[in-house]
């Protein structure tokens, strides 16, 4: 397929990640995922988007290691060539991470100083060494949380990462504005996955208060948020930036 365009996911074999993966590769967008220590997974969901007629490729990355972006870039231009035949990326969510479910008295140096590499360090410094592969036109998606908005008990290291990343946000959508780059913050409310260790999926008592609080009356699927990704890459938004989407089913509103 000439002129393809393609995204570039990380953190992609589970997840948001990878419901939006299969979301971009049903609109007919070239994706790249990563994977930290998932390589099956990855290689599966890679195969089910070939099998669908799309096409798709698999990197290892543990975002936290900044030192080896140098070479991920390297990887990527020959994956790029190889499996697209381009040598550039349309698309950059940032997705990877994990979850931190720990109370503020019991959160230690050592947990904020994992979830700054991961959520704030990582995917700033990743942007910046990617920056260059870009297309003009292209747009950037950080996923951030509606933790930033409202307050769970449990979440304030994780919390204050994402609100860092949202502001960052803004400054490298001012930043890469001069190339018709777009760079904005999608948030999901509370979903039903392993994040966090399944909490929101497995505590059914969570489950059921989250659902009370929110305006549709159920907690997130992940296809509502892969979807959300996709419609926001590849819809007209080329005249948003700088700016913070939520989407929790009016969560806490």
């Amino acid at each position: 397929m000439m002129n393809q365009k393609v995204a570039l996911i990380t953190g992609g074999s589970r997840g948001l990640g990878k419901s939006a993966a299969m979301h971009l590769a049903q609109s007919k967008v070239g994706v790249v995922i990563t994977y930290h220590r998932k390589q099956e997974e990855a290689q599966t969901l890679v195969n089910h988007i070939q099998k669908e007629g799309g096409r798709a490729v698999a990197l290892q990355l543990d975002v936290t290691e900044t030192a080896r972006f140098y070479d991920f870039v390297d990887e990527l231009k020959t994956a790029l060539e190889n499996t697209f035949g381009s040598a550039q990326i349309d698309y950059l969510v940032n997705n990877a991470g994990y979850g931190l479910y720990k109370s503020f008295e019991g959160t230690t140096g050592a947990d904020l100083d994992a979830m700054f590499a991961v959520h704030f360090k990582g995917p700033f410094l990743l942007t910046q060494s990617l920056a260059g592969l870009m297309k003009g036109g292209g747009r950037i998606l950080n996923v951030s949380s509606g933790l930033t908005r409202f307050t769970l008990p449990g979440y304030d290291g994780y919390a204050a990462m994402k609100g860092a990343i949202e502001v960052a946000t803004r400054y490298q959508a001012a930043a890469l504005a001069s190339r018709g780059i777009t760079v904005n913050t999608l948030a999901p409310g509370a979903i039903e996955t392993d994040f966090g260790g399944g909490v929101v999926r497995d505590n059914p008592e969570l489950n059921e208060h989250i659902a009370s609080i929110t305006a549709m009356g159920r907690v997130g699927l992940p296809d509502d948020i892969g979807s959300a990704i996709a419609g926001v890459l590849t819809a007209g938004s080329g005249w948003m930036t700088g700016q913070r989407i939520e989407v929790s089913g009016g969560q806490a509103l």
